[in-house]
């Protein structure tokens, strides 16, 4: 159980830094969030990958699709954040009317 909950902290870790590094933009979130970010782009990786493919998680758990999918549900995670909290609110997307 230790074990699981180490591997699932670093590759968290390496899917959140590598989701914000991908997206441009400044996050306040710390590494704490960077861990919970690549958390939950697993889950939302692993979602997608069983809808998309029909796969699940009897071939191993450390995979080389599944931390791409890490990777792409954290990417995923992170737009919805950025979306949903205002931190990308503001930035050029605003049009001046010319009168």
């Amino acid at each position: 159980m230790l074990g699981l909950i180490v591997s699932l902290i670093i590759v968290g870790l390496i899917a959140g830094a590598l989701a914000r590094l991908l997206v441009p933009g400044r996050d306040a979130i710390g590494i704490p969030g960077t861990i919970l970010l690549g958390v939950v782009g697993s889950f939302v990786g692993g979602f997608l990958g069983y809808v998309l493919f029909h796969n699940d998680g009897d071939d191993g758990f450390f995979q080389a699709s599944g931390v791409i999918g890490s990777v792409i549900g954290a990417v995923i995670a992170l737009l919805v954040y950025r979306r949903f909290s205002g931190t990308d609110r503001g930035r050029g997307r605003r049009r001046r009317l010319l009168t």
